[in-house]
């Protein structure tokens, strides 16, 4: 299975794409492609949410994921950041739903919860955590990369304890 994780931002979109496999790790995950969909703060947000939009739909067709996994809004003490990144999510969801994608949402402090074991994780330990998961050499930069692999490995993790459940019934 292919798991596309986005942390949502309408300035910096982080992603990763992870697979599952015979790997012994992660839920036997491995890393596929993470980085991040940027967008010029002098653009209107119209325009931002169209690229970001873009981005994903070209990802989805790109890596053909079956799940994807979604970050979901913090409240923020700015109300406006709030609703603009919702915006972001909105054009996300929106990019998923029309690939068929099955779409997971986890709220920040779960997915730091099921990768760090810390539901207040810093994005440095997300960022390490990641790294010794998945085995890597180099943690994925910049950090909102690194927390697309994380809510894609959320995703994953949670999928094995499902499992695991349903197997032990």
């Amino acid at each position: 299975m292919i798991v596309l994780g986005i942390d949502p931002g309408t300035a910096v979109t982080g992603y990763g794409v992870v697979r599952t496999g015979g790997l012994r790790h992660a839920g036997g995950a491995e890393l596929l492609e993470c980085g991040v969909i940027r967008t010029s703060p002098t653009q209107p947000l119209a325009a931002r949410l169209l690229d970001i939009y873009e981005g994903v739909r070209e990802l989805l067709a790109r890596h053909a994921p079956q799940a994807m996994a979604v970050e979901d809004i913090f409240y923020a003490k700015n109300v406006r950041t709030t609703v603009v990144l919702g915006h972001a999510r909105g054009v996300v969801l929106l990019a998923g739903q029309q690939a068929g994608v099955v779409i997971h949402e986890y709220p920040p402090a779960e997915i730091k919860k099921a990768v760090v074991g810390n539901g207040t994780a810093t994005k440095e330990q997300v960022q390490f955590m990641v790294t010794k998961l998945l085995r890597l050499k180099t943690a994925p930069q910049p950090a909102d990369a690194a927390d697309g692999v994380a809510a894609a490995l959320t995703c994953v993790l949670r999928a094995d304890v499902m499992r695991a459940i349903e197997a032990a019934r």
